[in-house]
């Protein structure tokens, strides 16, 4: 398929050699997954092989060390070439609470087997059926009994739990009415989840619109040792907000990717297809969706590219992170819009892979934050007007 020109892209060279990889797996490979609901286990021993999944972990644990920019560029890439990162993405944006915060036996025990693939860390235990994106009035408790601590709840839409060795889970320490702020009193934990499995922990799969792996959780007096504790006991919240601009960037990137993805397939298509003697990009009813979407892409990658050297310099760019993954998840979905119209019938059938995409890409507007959540954060945290929450 040809390829647009977009400029010099970051990280070419790494862009190149994910695009390799990415081709031992085409959309026949997708295409079998999604029809039994399975997990990509060899896409994801792939990546780890190939040392893509430990690019933020540092050298000294057996890591790349690389920055925020460059596992963007990976994950873009994975989508670009018609995969799905969102089998292995999270090991990407939770690896910094545990960076930033563990302690040094905790990086020592866990980020070098992450790292060589021996531990898979996917599983992020934060949203409940109750709360939702209110985080803060989360229900599942962690009550310190001596050397461990003994967790009660459950979790809702906790993807890659069933393929996952950890999780990383926020829990209430401190009860609400026991704390000054709302967001005192929660905890991170590593959970070793192959210990908890049928231990306490039952993990119950949900099918979904799109093969996400997505899973309800439920503890019930699980063990999680006390050393098992990130940072200091009632600050997780904190430490889980950290993480929130790395994670909306790479998801932004993982949008874009597909936006590409979808602009490179309607492109070729429309230069192809000949209909009335001519071919449909000819015609500017076709045409200009396309182009259309492009300026939305590039727009949006603008955004995030701005978000990552900010990262990258040690600031904290919610105004990017915030704005590049809605407007990425927007530009990505107008993209799968203008890819199926240029198809037409044929951008319904599975073996086009337009449809299996279009059905992973919409879910980047609502998660991992909605678009109204991110429009409330600009409106109050940016534009400085009242709280609308």
């Amino acid at each position: 398929m040809d390829q647009m020109m977009t400029g010099a892209e970051p990280h070419a060279d790494l862009r190149a050699e994910v695009a390799k990889l990415c081709a031992r797996f085409p959309g026949e490979y997708w295409r079998k997954l999604d029809e039994v609901r399975g997990y990509p286990t060899e896409f994801v021993q792939a990546l780890t092989e190939a040392g893509y999944l430990a690019a933020l972990i540092p050298e000294e644990y057996g890591g790349a060390g690389l920055g925020l920019s460059a596992a963007a560029a990976i994950l873009e890439e994975v989508q670009r070439q018609g995969c799905n990162g969102a089998a292995c993405h999270a090991q990407m944006y939770i690896m910094g609470t545990i960076l930033r915060h563990g302690s040094d036996a905790q990086k020592a025990e866990y980020l070098p087997r992450i790292a060589s693939g021996e531990l898979r860390l996917q599983a992020f235990g934060v949203t409940e059926p109750t709360s939702g994106t209110d985080t803060t009035a989360l229900r599942t408790t962690a009550r310190r009994e001596g050397d461990r601590y003994i967790v009660n709840g459950q979790k809702i839409w906790t993807s890659r739990a069933e393929h996952s060795d950890l999780m990383l889970l926020l829990a209430r320490t401190t009860p609400r009415d026991g704390v000054a702020k709302k967001t005192e009193g929660l905890s991170t934990f590593i959970v070793d989840m192959r210990r908890a499995l049928d231990n306490g922990l039952t993990i119950r799969p949900i099918r979904t619109m799109m093969n996400h792996n997505s899973c309800e959780v439920f503890f019930d007096n699980m063990e999680v040792p006390a050393e098992n504790l990130v940072g200091e006991e009632g600050r997780g919240f904190r430490y889980v907000l950290d993480g929130m601009n790395a994670e909306r960037l790479l998801i932004a990137s993982e949008c874009i990717g597909d936006a590409k993805w979808f602009i490179d397939k309607a492109v070729a298509y429309a230069k192809e297809r000949v209909l009335f003697g001519r071919p449909i990009g000819a015609n500017q009813g076709v045409q200009f969706p396309i182009a259309q979407a492009y300026a939305r892409m590039r727009a949006a990658e603008a955004i995030v590219q701005k978000g990552l050297e900010r990262f990258e310099r040690g600031e904290r760019p919610g105004e990017e992170a915030n704005m590049g993954k809605m407007l990425a998840a927007e530009a990505s979905w107008a993209a799968g819009e203008a890819c199926i119209q240029t198809h037409g019938g044929f951008g319904f059938a599975e073996e086009y892979d337009i449809e299996r995409k279009f059905r992973e890409t919409r879910l980047y507007q609502v998660a991992p934050i909605s678009t109204n959540l991110v429009l409330s954060y600009l409106g109050e945290h940016v534009l400085g007007m009242p709280r609308s929450y």
